[in-house]
Order: C-alpha cells, then structure tokens, then sequence
C-alpha cells in the first residue's frame, strides 16, 4: 500500500474521520503487545522493528548489526517473515535456489550476508537458526507479533518522517499507541536528518543512538541525468539519497511498497528513459524482484537499472557493539535465572 499524505500532517479531516477505526486497531493491537506469550528461542534475540508502518530502515539495521557481531567472533543469522514470497514453512535461504517470489526481497538481501530463515512461526524460523549454527538471531520486524521472547527489542524511527502525526493506523502510521509500544522497546535508533537527530517524541528511560544511510557507490551518479523509480514504502528517502549523491532526477515512478513489475511497468519505463536519455536507477530490494521476475522486456528493464547501494553507519563508534553487547547481558542473565 501507499501511506496517504495525511499521515504525516499535524491535523487533517481524513486522520479524524477515521480515529473511531483506529482506537479499536489500536486496542486490539496494544492488547496483543501486552498479553502476549513469547517463546524462547535458544539463543539471545535483537528485534529490530518500527513503530511505524514501512520505510524506516529496518534492513540496513539488521546489515549494520550483523556486521558488527561478525565482528566480535559471533555467528549472526536474520530472522524474516517473508513479506512478499510464496513459501509458507520454515525455510533456512539458499540464494542459489530461491529468490524474491519464494522468500520476499528483504530476506534475498539479509541471505546475501548471513544465514537467514524465513518464516511467519518465528519460534520455527529461530529454530532453523539453530540448525544453522547461529549463536544469535536479528529479527528484521516481528516488534509487535508478541511471539518470541527479545533481549533486546529496538525501533528504527525515521529520521525525516518521524511518527507522523502520531496516530494509529489508519488514522496515522503507528502500528499499536505509540506509549504501548514504547514500554516494549529497549532502544531507539533514528536514522537521517543529521547526527542530532531525534525522534520527535519523549522517549524517557530508553537508549538513544542515531545513525544515517550511506551510498558507497553514489559517486556514479554524480551529474547523471536518472529516472528513479521504486516500490518502497517511503520513495523521497530514496529521492534524498540520489540528489545527494549529485544526481540529476529527471523523472520519477513511484510504486506501491514491493510492487511486482511487470511487462507494462517495464515497457513505459525503458521507453520514458529512452526519450529522456536517462539512466534508470531503482533500490536494491526493487533489483531483487526485478531479478526474480526477469524474462522478456521486464529482463530488458533488469539489465539496464543500475543500483543506488544503501548502507547504514552508526553514529557513534561502538553504538553498534554496545547494542550487541547488551542483548549479550540480557540473554545471559535470563539463562542464569532459569
């Protein structure tokens, strides 16, 4: 879906027309937070989710992360739902096999790094990490299943968007009372808008770290007429990361979060770039399902786009081992207490 413009708007007719709908998803969905039975999975848990619906930077995060516990002599495995992919147990990725349409575009990307399971039972999938050797799972999304006991539970906040305007969906962007899901969290970490970025809302009693996206391969684009296009759920971060880069945006497409391109996509896009004398540039989770749907003029569109890379640094030096490190405490404190 495309989140409506009024989401991110202080007051609108349209957030209030529809807050009786959402007082009751966000009683429903508070309640499922606060009651509800996690499991352990065997080994130490970060959740890292969004208080929000979309675009926050959740994989970057999980990238950075597991790089970092690389880092100390761990052996860091995803854990992801799938969005998108067509696999309904618990599958361990195997890139050589699957690709978008099987397990979604986030969990090609997280398998390019490190073992990832894909499964809407995370308990199961975290039990696939186990299989795999991991000695400790990163949950890309999941902060509001409620099924799987986290050390340490961090929310990714945009930088630049915030909260919104701090209702719950539909009404607004939030997921469950935003005062609900912050008792749940341990960390915030808001990415973009500068390094004293905040999150725009109090956040007493929790961590707070701050990071940005980079493009290490933005060089290429400086001065390059581009069409950019993507199915993203917030495509201006995507926009921002181009123009800093020095490109030239010339036009545009934007599609709805992890859109399916097909023949007709590809047609009007190869021919608009073709009469802009534009390079097509799209995002890495939409290379991914270009990739996974490539035949006919869709491979035609595949192999002209190139890339705009993304890359999440901490702001900090040693943020990201020090969120490691805590989840670490937590998991070994609960087994001693066991």
């Amino acid at each position: 879906m495309r989140a409506p413009g009024f989401w991110w708007r202080e007051v609108s007719w349209g957030a209030r027309a529809l807050a009786p709908v959402a007082a009751l998803f966000g009683a429903i969905a508070g309640r499922r937070m606060d009651r509800g039975v996690r499991a352990d999975a065997g080994l130490p848990v970060i959740c890292v989710g969004n208080l929000t619906l979309g675009g926050g930077g959740k994989t970057p995060t999980c990238l950075a992360l597991a790089a970092a516990a690389r880092g100390l002599g761990l052996r860091p495995g995803f854990l992801t739902r799938g969005y998108g992919g067509r696999e309904r147990g618990a599958v361990l990725v195997d890139p050589a096999r699957h690709d978008a349409r099987a397990v979604g575009d986030e969990a090609m990307l997280l398998a390019a790094a490190a073992p990832t399971a894909v499964s809407r039972d995370r308990l199961a999938g975290a039990r696939r990490l186990c299989e795999a050797d991991c000695d400790l799972a990163i949950m890309d999304d999941g902060f509001q299943s409620a099924h799987l006991r986290c050390d340490l539970a961090l929310v990714v906040v945009d930088g630049v968007r915030g909260v919104g305007n701090g209702r719950v969906f539909p009404a607004g962007p939030l997921r469950a009372p935003l005062m609900t899901q912050l008792r749940h969290a341990d960390a915030i970490l808001t990415v973009g808008a500068g390094p004293d970025a905040r999150p725009g809302f109090a956040a007493p009693g929790l961590s707070h770290f701050t990071a940005d996206i980079l493009s290490p391969n933005g060089a290429e684009f400086a001065g390059v007429r581009v069409l950019a296009f993507s199915g993203i759920a917030d495509p201006g971060k995507f926009h921002r990361s181009l123009r800093a880069a020095g490109a030239e945006i010339v036009a545009r497409s934007d599609y709805p979060d992890h859109h399916v391109f097909g023949a007709d996509d590809a047609r009007g896009l190869l021919q608009e770039a073709d009469s802009l004398g534009a390079r097509l540039v799209t995002t890495a989770k939409d290379a991914q399902r270009l990739h996974a749907a490539s035949a006919g003029v869709v491979r035609a569109l595949h192999e002209r786009t190139s890339v705009l890379e993304h890359e999440l640094r901490f702001a900090g030096e040693g943020d990201a081992e020090a969120i490691l490190r805590r989840a670490l405490d937590a998991y070994a404190a609960r087994e001693a207490a066991a």
